[in-house]
């Protein structure tokens, strides 16, 4: 069984559509790029897989190994967030809230998961400082410890690299494909064509919708007009 099931999704907002009959599964260390315009839907059908949106029609299945507070979620900064006055420490472990239950405290374990993914994203030196002194870069891994924190198993990552220098850009693209090569499965909403390097299926919202494998995608039709119209290259 697939990690997860799309079954004739439609997404929109107040019954007005914006993609409808979706179907496509993921399946356990895949890395999916979903790619399209501004516009197209590739937000909402992330809030809709979180389930921060219902579907107008058809559902989301997830295995019974992934739980929807099992993914672990890498959402679009707003500037507000980018100046938030804590400490890295503070927001990486708060990826664990999920686990804690009702304790009104951190346990040993996911402490030691904390520490584990601090050190996995090279955040050790970093520990300690606030989180708004850093750098775009540095604030997206520790967003991305932040998110292992909450599932080694799947990741949902929202244009991770927007606003990120072309050096950074592939630095944070390298540590997302090592981490996929681990096994974790990764479900990337990007509008950068450059994504593409490194995903193994694609799924394509907009005019038309395409889901199937990169080397299918970049023969079609979609990909054709995509990346002369729509699709962003790092420059």
């Amino acid at each position: 069984m697939a990690l997860l099931s799309f079954e004739n999704i439609s997404i929109g907002y107040d019954n007005n559509p914006i993609v409808e009959n979706l179907n496509f599964e993921v399946e356990q260390g895949d890395y999916l790029t979903v790619l399209g315009e501004n516009g197209a839907g590739k937000s909402t059908l992330l809030k809709t897989m979180l389930g921060l949106m219902k579907p107008l029609s058809g559902k989301i299945v997830f295995d019974k190994k992934v739980k929807k507070t099992e993914i672990g979620y890498l959402p679009q900064q707003t500037v507000v967030q980018k100046d938030f006055p804590a400490s890295v420490w503070e927001i990486v472990i708060s990826g664990c809230l999920s686990k804690t239950g009702l304790r009104p405290f951190y346990s040993k374990q996911e402490k030691e998961i904390a520490e584990a993914n601090i050190k996995k994203l090279g955040l050790e030196d970093l520990k300690k400082r606030c989180y708004r002194e850093l750098s775009g870069g540095q604030q997206q891994r520790v967003l991305l410890a932040r998110a292992l924190c909450a599932s080694n198993k799947l990741l949902v990552l929202d244009e991770p690299v927007t606003g990120l220098d072309p050096k950074v850009t592939v630095q944070l693209y390298e540590i997302i494909a090592s981490l996929n090569k681990e096994g974790i499965t990764i479900i990337m909403i990007s509008h950068d064509l450059q994504a593409l390097q490194y995903a193994n299926k694609v799924l394509h919202i907009g005019h038309q919708t395409f889901f199937g494998s990169k080397e299918d995608y970049l023969k079609s039709q979609d990909y054709q007009i995509f990346s002369k119209e729509g699709g962003k290259q790092n420059d």
